[in-house]
């Protein structure tokens, strides 16, 4: 098992059920993966949490495919909350990083399984809808699963504070 650094500032982690709930909440993020010739490469992404799983979807192919065939490891960040204040020169914030392992689903039932709950996520409640989009693209386009080894949720010091008030 892999070792991850301990957050320096442990005030302000967030626990991991703070942090799970950030994921559910947030609708983006930004993946990160090593890219082209050792470059980071983040772009940012819809997302589908479940189960310690993040599920993404994506053109069959690109930079994003590309680096994920090269290296499987990648981090994912959602930021929930990012209020300034810029008289106090800080922002309030509160954000959750993953790191884990990616890997294109191969699994035909498993990629439909995950593609209608992501499109359920965005587009609750129309499964007639649903249906079409996954008929007329399903073909086209990959699932990607992000097995989550480490997360680590983070608050602004302000919010530290306002929570353990209440």
């Amino acid at each position: 098992m892999v070792e991850f650094r301990d957050m320096r500032r442990k005030r302000q982690q967030l626990s991991e059920e703070g942090s799970i709930e950030i994921l559910q909440k947030a609708t983006a993020g930004t993946l990160a993966l090593l890219g082209d010739n050792g470059y980071p490469y983040a772009v940012p992404i819809s997302y589908v949490y479940t189960d310690g799983k993040l599920y993404f979807h994506s053109a069959l192919s690109g930079h994003k495919v590309d680096a994920i065939r090269q290296c499987d490891k990648a981090s994912f960040c959602v930021i929930e909350q990012d209020e300034i204040h810029p008289k106090q020169y800080t922002t309030y914030f509160r954000s959750v990083i993953a790191f884990g392992r990616v890997h294109i689903i191969e699994d035909e039932q498993e990629k439909l399984a995950m593609a209608r709950m992501l499109g359920n996520r965005y587009n609750p409640n129309d499964e007639e809808s649903l249906q079409k989009e996954i008929e007329h693209g399903l073909a086209r386009m990959l699932m990607i699963c992000f097995d989550i080894e480490h997360l680590t949720g983070k608050e602004s010091i302000e919010l530290t504070k306002e929570r353990t008030k209440a």
